[in-house]
């Protein structure tokens, strides 16, 4: 995620993080704030404590990854760690047709 803000943000790309907890002290603020300084995240990250958005996308597991286009609609979704490079290129198609 850090690469790909790195490398398409200027380009239209827009991450947005969402930290659904798996433990309970990943439920303080201040802990994930501590991570994202750690980590060198610079995209924004909400945190769903109550896991609304991870019930309203249908999320089963950590990590999954959205594409979501400009107008709204779900384009991709992955479960998992892998499948980077066909997320690039999903990435970038995405881009090109803006």
């Amino acid at each position: 995620m850090k690469g790909w803000h790195a490398r398409y943000a200027e380009a239209g790309l827009v991450i947005v993080g969402v930290h659904s907890p798996e433990f309970a002290h990943e439920r303080s603020e201040a802990y994930v704030r501590e991570r994202l300084k750690t980590l060198g995240i610079r995209y924004p990250v909400v945190m769903d404590n109550s896991f609304r958005i991870w019930k309203a996308y249908n999320t089963w597991a950590w990590p999954t990854t959205y594409l979501i286009d400009p107008q709204g609609l779900l384009r991709f979704k992955h479960i998992g760690e892998g499948e980077y490079e066909r997320t690039e290129a999903l990435i970038r198609q995405l881009l090109a047709g803006r």
